[in-house]
């Protein structure tokens, strides 16, 4: 049974969201290092600590949710797999229709795309929100077995890693496949 939100936290919602909205649009206008939290607290028409409060990480994390709806995804990707489906290539498919690999989105998730792979910060950011999901990836890599074997671990860390190693090529989607292509063959040379 699902439980519909209350009012504070519908509200807490729609500032967040706000905040997001805002900090984008003076991103894409204005370039990252070109707006301060103040000029995004002002377009969202809150106070400065009322946008600390909502995000207390700093202007890198306003276009990003927690990290929770990534990490819940990857770890689905790899747990509700069809059978026959092998691990890597559940983390392929997931990974293929995310950020810098996805080649069907709109212009406005593009643009946004765009502007977290070209800015440091945010891609930094990003990389920080894929790594959180370590621990859960490798508990679902490991499925009921030791998810602190190193095996395990540095798989689930390699793969969160791959936007960041690839993200930025010329052709994110080649390099994608390469990486999966070695990962599923092992290392030869």
């Amino acid at each position: 049974m699902t439980t519909t939100p209350g009012r504070r936290e519908r509200k807490k919602a729609l500032t967040r969201q706000a905040l997001a909205d805002a900090a984008l649009e003076l991103f894409l206008e204005h370039g990252y290092d070109g707006v301060t939290v103040a000029q995004i607290a002002d377009a969202a028409d809150v106070s400065l600590a009322t946008l600390f409060k909502h995000v207390p990480d700093g202007k890198e994390a306003l276009i990003f949710d927690d990290g929770t709806e990534r990490r819940e995804a990857v770890v689905a990707a790899v747990r509700d797999r069809p059978a026959g489906t092998s691990v890597l290539a559940a983390l392929r498919g997931f990974m293929t229709g995310r950020g810098p690999f996805a080649t069907d989105l709109t212009p406005d998730l593009r643009r946004k795309r765009d502007l977290i792979v070209g800015t440091p910060a945010l891609a930094g950011y990003q990389r920080k929100l894929w790594l959180a999901g370590e621990g859960a990836l490798a508990e679902a890599i490991a499925a009921g077995g030791d998810a602190q074997d190193p095996a395990t671990r540095a798989l689930a860390r390699y793969v969160l890693e791959i936007p960041e190693l690839a993200g930025t090529d010329p052709d994110p989607r080649a390099s994608l496949d390469a990486i999966f292509d070695l990962l599923e063959r092992g290392w030869t040379g």
